[in-house]
């Protein structure tokens, strides 16, 4: 196993800024476990922290900070400064920013995020919202943009769509930038947005992982807002109102994308299944390249296995959907292929492993379901857990998600020769059935299923509940696959290098920059 460098330069600023949107070190998850051990993995570099959140975001710590972290910048999306009311030449200055802020909501040029930054750089100090969006001069800036930008849909819906955006824009191009040798965005969105904007400033190169597609995730969450409704007298056809404000944010977010790919040196993405879509959303083909998560590989590999009644044990067969109770998990469906399975293995035990207070209605929804299909005797909701005591006793992993990065269960209990059953979401069918480079194939580590599908989940936990062989040989290729492809400790080896390289040459040009 190579060495970590431990030559990182000594200086005031951090090594690497981190970029986070609405998840570390508030929110539990994947993606906020992967960056406190990422941040732990690289003991010899200083991290800066800027948190991207809602103004009304809870500031609770779930993660205690990693000594090397040396600070957090809070960066809230919309909240710009007042500013003064007056400033002179505020016309002009309106004026040159109508055009760039356009563009780059419309065509994610990183060139209008520059000219964006170059116009507001003389007056950092003293604009904010009175000017930019509380003016006389910002409701002109409006009004000559709306027939291009919003194309004859309802003129107020259009005005207060506009207006949210344009203030997401400015409250990430504003305030200052923390220094950092490097900065590393882990989505693009605001956080690329704000991410792209200091090495723009600092000349500082920036990188970006992307666990998921996040103009994907955006998509359905804008499709889905309460806050952007369908008129009721449109209904849902193409070109309602209510549709094409929201096409006007989804258009948005796509061009936020471009923009940050463009900024960056290096696109990083977890799995093969987001290579094609970052190349869709405006990253250069050549560009994108693959460092999957990874897990402790001894850690798990060391449980010893209790074996279940049809091996001979005393212990149920036991299923187990692991992660947070929430709706992008689909729990429903879980529960529902629990009742199904019930009927084909009726001594069934089926857990849910994961935290119970992000979403109190969906969790009481989901016991709710549990009552009413009379599961109360074969469902346990756990709470969390310590899942080094679980695996052993677990004979299927399940996750019945509607979207997914890498979920790491499914390596954890792969490493612990568990398969899984999961739905065909982000990297779920190259972690189960391998990837498009492995050769040769180690063979399947359980089944893939189709989403909201609970016969489909059924049938496949029942197949390898009843199928011990099977389930043995697949649990060890889910092992095996682990152990070649993806040990954390050859993975961090590989951000070490990326970082020292990226540290030792500061001055490196910035992709696109002229």
């Amino acid at each position: 196993m190579p060495k970590l460098p431990t030559n990182a330069p000594q200086g005031p600023e951090a090594d690497v800024c981190i970029v986070v949107e609405g998840a570390y070190p508030y929110i539990r998850g994947g993606v906020s476990s992967w960056v406190q051990d990422l941040i732990q993995s690289q003991a010899h570099l200083r991290f800066h922290l800027v948190i991207i959140s809602s103004p009304a975001a809870e500031m609770t710590l779930r993660y205690p900070l990693p000594p090397n972290v040396s600070g957090i910048t809070h960066v809230f999306v919309q909240e710009v400064p007042l500013g003064r009311r007056r400033i002179r030449g505020s016309r002009q200055l309106l004026a040159a920013l109508q055009l760039p802020v356009a563009r780059l909501m419309a065509q994610g040029k990183a060139d209008d995020l520059r000219d964006v930054l170059r116009v507001l750089k003389p007056v950092k100090a003293e604009i904010g919202r009175h000017i930019l969006l509380d003016s006389a001069e910002a409701w002109r800036s409006f009004n000559e943009v709306y027939e291009d930008m919003c194309d004859g849909a309802s003129f107020i819906n259009s005005f207060w769509g506009w207006r949210s955006l344009v203030a997401g824009l400015y409250s990430m191009v504003l305030g200052e930038v923390p220094p950092a040798r490097v900065y590393h965005s882990i989505s693009t969105g605001y956080a690329g947005v704000w991410a792209a904007r200091a090495s723009f400033e600092t000349g500082r190169p920036v990188i970006v992982t992307e666990h998921g597609v996040y103009t994907y995730g955006r998509r359905l969450e804008i499709l889905a807002a309460p806050w952007l409704a369908i008129d009721d007298t449109t209904g849902f056809s193409i070109d309602s109102d209510a549709n094409k404000v929201k096409e006007l944010w989804i258009n948005t977010f796509v061009s936020y994308s471009k923009a940050c790919y463009q900024a960056c040196s290096h696109i990083i993405t977890l799995f093969e299944g987001n290579y094609a879509l970052q190349v869709e959303d405006g990253a250069a083909p050549e560009r994108p390249s693959v460092i999957p998560n990874g897990i402790d590989l001894p850690r798990y590999a060391n449980i010893v296995r209790v074996p279940n009644q049809s091996e001979g044990g005393t212990r149920p067969p036991t299923v187990a959907l692991i992660g947070r109770v929430v709706p992008i998990k689909d729990v429903k469906t879980y529960i529902r292929a629990c009742a199904i399975l019930a009927r084909r293995v009726p001594d069934a035990r089926c857990l849910i492993l994961g935290p119970l207070d992000e979403d109190p209605d969906y969790v009481r929804a989901c016991q709710a379901l549990v009552k009413r299909l009379k599961l109360e005797s074969i469902v346990e909701f756990t709470g969390m857990v310590d899942l080094l005591e679980y695996f052993g006793k677990i004979d299927v992993v399940v996750l019945t998600s509607i979207s997914e990065a890498q979920p790491l269960v499914i390596l954890e209990g792969g490493a612990a020769a568990v398969p899984s059953v999961a739905t065909d979401v982000g990297s779920c069918r190259e972690l189960i059935l391998g990837r498009s480079d492995e050769v040769p194939n180690l063979g399947p580590g359980g089944q893939i299923t189709a989403i909201a599908n609970p016969a489909s989940t059924a049938h496949a936990i029942a197949e390898l509940l009843l199928d011990e062989t099977g389930r043995q040989r697949c649990g060890l290729a889910m092992q095996a696959r682990v152990r070649a492809h993806y040990d954390k400790r050859s993975l961090h080896v590989r951000y070490a290098t990326l970082y020292q390289e990226l540290i030792e040459r500061p001055d490196a040009p910035i992709p696109g920059e002229a």
